[in-house]
């Protein structure tokens, strides 16, 4: 897997739990699932629906807890009702019941189902982008959209670029931005992945683009080690072309 730190494998045991209880024969119903929150412990805060906030630190801290593995769950794309069972596997594994089937026998297949859903999100992602106001499907597949028309100079691919550019997932998770760091970028255009080299050589300096990245145009079963992007993942640019540094080509 493309992490091992704790939180991949609570993610991972919660998906299981999900998945184990959407294949599990009907016919064994698991007690105490269909009414959360019904512990023996009763909370420290009243009114615990979504309106009620977070109050304490630690409330604040199991909060983030969520929104983490909510985020790292969000590449299964779960339906409304398949997040009902993901719940029920959380409810069964928290209250210690007799779970529906066994975690040994499913924990294996969540990876397969995890790839599996996460091809369909990029599939439906990139087919939605091609569909957008003034977008160009290039033949890797690369989908370019002008944002803002520029007036300089065309790079070639063999020029070195300034720019400025921040990368998300389908999500909307940033994982890279120039604009945060505050400095523009200089880098070979032919030394970047290819969806850059594709689409930056669409743009004049001074111009705005979104670039969306189908995973074999970006880094595919190989993502930057460390990074929040997972393998074969569409990413999406939205950049910028400040300069095209010590320039010799010609205006296109």
């Amino acid at each position: 897997m493309r992490r091992t730190t704790w939180m991949t494998a609570l993610v991972l045991a919660l998906g299981a739990t999900g998945v184990q209880a959407e294949t599990a024969p009907a016919a064994k119903p698991t007690p105490k699932a269909s009414k959360p929150d019904t512990g023996t412990k009763p909370s420290t805060t009243e009114g615990t629906g979504t309106s009620a906030g977070p109050e304490t630190e630690d409330q604040k801290t199991i909060y983030a807890l969520g929104l983490s593995v909510g985020k790292d769950l969000s590449l299964f794309a779960l339906t409304p009702a398949e997040v009902e069972v993901l719940h029920r596997g959380m409810q069964d594994g928290l209250n210690g019941v007799t779970p529906a089937v066994k975690l040994e026998d499913y924990a294996p297949k969540i990876q397969a189902l995890a790839k599996s859903r996460q091809a369909q999100v990029n599939a439906n992602y990139l087919e939605r982008a091609a569909k957008e106001p003034g977008a160009t499907k290039l033949p890797s597949g690369v989908i370019y959209r002008e944002v803002k028309a520029g007036q300089g100079k065309t790079p070639r691919a063999t020029d070195t670029v300034k720019v400025h550019y921040r990368g998300t997932l389908v999500d909307g998770t940033e994982f890279d931005s120039s604009y945060g760091r505050g400095l523009p970028v200089e880098f070979p255009l032919n030394g970047v992945i290819p969806c850059w080299t594709q689409g930056v050589q669409k743009m004049k300096v001074g111009g705005k683009a979104k670039l969306t990245c189908p995973g074999s145009t970006a880094y595919g079963e190989r993502p930057p080690q460390g990074s929040r992007i997972p393998p074969n993942a569409v990413l999406v640019f939205d950049v910028e072309l400040v300069d095209i540094p010590g320039d010799t080509s010609q205006s296109k």
